[in-house]
């Protein structure tokens, strides 16, 4: 009510009242009980529990809110904008910064389901991160200014050398994007999530309709391995949209035409993936399985040792 302040015991809550210490979150209704003037009661009733990728986007989408509760100063772009626009005298890439600091993840196709949820893994690991989006504005409202947005046709020389910009690692969540890009140069590592086992194991009118998104695969794989470009290129089974974080993994040979795996799950593997930068290019079949994983980083390296031996 205007005019009348909060009690003190609220105000010490703040944000914790929606997160719990088992690093899982839970919409939930309270309940004030005021005992006397200066002491109150919280009683808060748990809804149900919801997804990680879930819980981050509330926690970005009400980033402003929580920085105004503690008083922190908002966060703006680095040139000071709210807007997310580049200034296109500022994005003039030139030939000598080629070779300068490369620190961002640059994540392709950032609209869809699998790139916003890359885009959330990689704020939370504190990544300087710039994705190519269709709709700016749209990114913008989800992402604040976590995120560099972009928006262009990858083949286009001129832009692709903007875009790339202090870009150190690429990831390539669907089909259609690195098969149009002429050169990755500066790029250090270049991560391609394909569902290409997928696409060849189908059959009958399910062949004919990924006849299309199979050709793309192919090309972008091509691509990537004759990039002269570290490349990690993760073969999936079929892309569920159930919450990632319940199931273990496969890695087994052949497990990808037959498997599936959460997308959730499918996104944190593309982040992971940047840790182990191959001396040439690892590629490997994941599905959701029985294998537990709490080390990733020692995990890609036995993979990636797996895929030595055969050679």
């Amino acid at each position: 009510m205007a005019g009348t302040s909060l009690p003190s015991c609220l105000l010490s809550q703040g944000p914790s009242l929606l997160f719990s210490s088992s690093n899982q979150v839970s919409e939930a209704k309270c309940r004030i009980a005021i005992t006397s003037g200066k002491r109150c009661r919280v009683r808060c009733f748990a809804k149900k529990k919801i997804s990680f990728v879930d819980q981050i986007l509330d926690y970005i989408e009400g980033g402003p809110k929580l920085r105004k509760w503690y008083g922190a100063p908002e966060l703006r772009p680095k040139d000071g904008s709210l807007s997310g626009d580049d200034d296109e005298s500022e994005e003039e890439a030139k030939e000598d910064d080629l070779d300068g600091e490369r620190n961002t993840v640059f994540v392709t196709d950032g609209d869809s389901d699998l790139g916003q949820m890359i885009i959330l893994q990689l704020i939370v690991k504190g990544a300087r991160v710039k994705a190519l989006v269709k709709d700016k504005r749209k990114a913008l409202e989800a992402f604040g200014s976590y995120v560099e947005l972009t928006s262009g046709d990858a083949s286009d020389e001129r832009f692709l050398k903007k875009a790339f910009k202090g870009v150190g690692a690429i990831i390539s969540p669907t089909e259609g994007f690195l098969s149009n890009v002429k050169s990755l140069r500066g790029v250090k590592h270049a991560v391609l999530l394909s569902q290409l086992s997928v696409y060849e194991s189908s059959g009958g009118i399910q062949a004919m309709m990924n006849n299309k998104a199979k050709k793309l695969a192919e090309q972008d794989e091509n691509t990537v391995i004759s990039s002269n470009v570290p490349y990690t290129i993760i073969r999936t089974g079929k892309l569920e949209n159930s919450p990632g974080g319940n199931q273990g993994f496969n890695f087994s040979a052949g497990a990808a035409a037959k498997g599936s795996i959460s997308k959730e799950d499918a996104a944190r593997i593309c982040v992971e993936a940047l840790s182990v930068i191959p001396p040439t290019g690892l590629i490997f079949e994941v599905t959701n399985g029985e294998e537990v994983v709490s080390d990733w980083e020692g995990q890609l390296m036995k993979v990636m040792q797996r895929q030595s031996d055969k050679k």
